[in-house]
């Protein structure tokens, strides 16, 4: 698939099936994600990658701590000013639209949250994070291996079709970080940024023909001296 087709074509899959992914697949997708650029060649990500029953676990404890308050390593934003939280809002009614979950009903919303915690159960699970120390420097914050790290996401959410799979980058899957510590041993001196659910797509669900929309490239960029 030739790369500006993949570009086009990817999307975050919210319905995936329970076929397992072969470790040398997701090995093959990795070493070529890693030929992501970073800040002076730093390539300041580490991964846990997993599956099968220790993935259950993960799911099941954060499905447990449901009614806790996440807190993420990375701090969810304060707030959505616009035009941001609109477009947060658009994609929000299109998914519960696409799932016939109307506003009024409650039950199938939080039901709608366990699956994010769930990984909308994805087969397999792929844990960004760095070291602490790199982050945070004395009184100030060295963003760029954050930034890094979404360099080497975005290269293995562009592979992942190549294979027949599919992703979805989620905050969601490290708002407890420290659960995620404890069953695949991380230890506190890393920071978790990022998980990507990542399996093979159930295309029989609606939530898989959403492909949302972007803003027109001329309301968003100034062009000069052409």
């Amino acid at each position: 698939m030739e790369a500006c087709e993949t570009i086009r074509q990817r999307k975050s899959i919210r319905a995936f099936k329970p076929d397992p992914v072969p470790r040398g697949t997701l090995k093959e997708i990795m070493e070529l994600a890693l030929r992501a650029p970073s800040w002076a060649n730093t390539q300041p990500w580490e991964f846990a990658i997993a599956t099968g029953k220790t993935l259950e676990e993960i799911r099941e404890a954060f499905v447990d701590n449901a009614e806790e308050q996440a807190n993420p390593d990375i701090p969810h934003p304060r707030g959505f000013p616009e035009p941001y939280d609109t477009r947060r809002r658009v994609l929000g009614r299109e998914v519960f639209e696409l799932k016939g979950i109307s506003r009024e009903d409650k039950e199938r919303r939080k039901w709608w949250l366990l699956q994010g915690l769930r990984l909308f159960e994805a087969p397999c699970a792929i844990y960004i994070y760095i070291d602490r120390s790199f982050y945070l420097q004395g009184h100030a914050l060295n963003v760029w291996p954050i930034f890094d790290c979404g360099l080497v996401a975005e290269n293995i959410m562009l592979l992942a079709p190549t294979y027949g799979l599919g992703t979805i980058a989620q905050i969601q899957a490290v708002g407890y970080p420290d659960i995620l510590r404890s069953i695949l041993r991380i230890t506190d001196s890393k920071l978790i940024v990022l998980g990507i659910a990542i399996g093979y797509p159930d295309w029989d669900d609606p939530i898989n023909q959403l492909h949302s929309e972007r803003e027109p490239l001329d309301s968003i960029s100034t062009w000069y001296g052409f």
